[in-house]
């Protein structure tokens, strides 16, 4: 895999560094008989390639162990190194399945499943999915696209992965990302919110930054259109008129349109939730009153009639009785 592939390089890197060092050295001169032994000891404390002594309280460093990498994402990189090379792609949905149906004596299920559960929470390959590339399937072929949601959690994971490691602001970066992924989704900006929208507050906060900014630009790009209907002039008289470029017109009037279509189906969307919400709640409606209450069933009830012990039935009656008139 990549990952022991770049951890040897690290390794070679600090073997070969000492090396070079001293290849590097030039000679220096020495100043006085009593400064040589003094400057020559220094040097081989100093000595590239060995570690410096350690100061006194100071506990000497030890180097951090490497990490290991499982056996099974080895193999998978030898299999598929166009997916799990050097470059991560996003993998079709079930891929799973396709590989232990295809690899059944080498790839045991349960192992795969831990395996392919590393794969999908590294670094890398959240970073693959929030780039918006296509899922493949493994033979490399582009099969579909990712879920706008997918595309949206993994952004948002990467920038936490990040955030922690480095004392600077990130969130411009989150916000230009997530302002691409929703341009990207080609599904608006209001049904982009309602599939990635989650309780998490600073997932929350980014996704309300980036929208409010969508919305400027598509207020900005409402306002030329409606001065380009109203001026009765073509696209590149209207772009001369105003001394704009006629490219960057018909750009931003095409994205007008889309904003206009996108406002238009959600808002189909929201009148026909509340037709079916409406609905539902009349279905409910009905429903409860064909259903009496047990107070209304009790008194709808006809009244129990006495038991008359004068009547035909009474030896019946006394029949159920225990057997008391055996002992009379």
């Amino acid at each position: 895999m990549t990952e022991t592939t770049d951890t040897t390089a690290a390794a070679t890197d600090a073997n070969e560094a000492p090396a070079a060092a001293r290849q590097d050295r030039r000679p220096r001169n020495r100043r006085g008989k009593g400064g040589g032994g003094g400057a020559q000891a220094q040097s081989q404390q100093n000595r590239p390639g060995q570690p410096p002594q350690a100061q006194a309280g100071q506990k000497p460093q030890q180097a951090a162990p490497q990490r290991k990498v499982n056996p099974l994402l080895e193999r998978l990189f030898e299999l598929y190194p166009n997916l799990f090379g050097a470059r991560f792609l996003p993998l079709k949905l079930g891929v799973f399945e396709d590989l232990a149906a295809r690899h059944p004596d080498v790839l045991p299920r349960e192992e795969l499943k831990i395996a392919m559960g590393q794969h999908a929470r590294s670094t890398r390959y959240l970073e693959s999915v929030a780039a918006g590339l296509q899922r493949h399937d493994l033979d490399g072929k582009p099969v579909e696209p990712v879920a706008p949601e997918h595309v949206h959690h993994a952004i948002m994971e990467v920038f936490r992965r990040r955030q922690v490691r480095t004392k600077d602001d990130l969130r411009p970066q989150l916000h230009k990302r997530i302002i691409a992924a929703i341009e990207a989704s080609g599904i608006g900006r209001e049904a982009y919110a309602a599939r990635v929208r989650s309780r998490d507050a600073e997932a929350t906060a980014a996704l309300d930054d980036a929208l409010a900014e969508l919305g400027r630009q598509a207020a900005k790009r409402e306002a030329l259109m409606r001065a380009f209907e109203a001026s009765g002039k073509t696209e590149t008289e209207f772009a001369d008129m105003y001394g704009m470029e006629p490219k960057e017109v018909a750009t931003t009037l095409a994205r007008a349109r889309i904003d206009r279509q996108h406002a238009l189906a959600a808002a189909e969307a929201a009148a026909a939730a509340e037709v079916a919400a409406q609905a539902a709640a009349e279905a409910e409606a009905e429903a409860e009153a064909d259903v009496p209450s047990a107070e209304a069933a009790t008194a709808e009830a006809p009244a129990a009639s006495p038991v008359d012990v004068t009547n035909a039935s009474a030896p019946a009656v006394e029949a159920t009785k225990p057997d008391d008139t055996a002992t009379a």
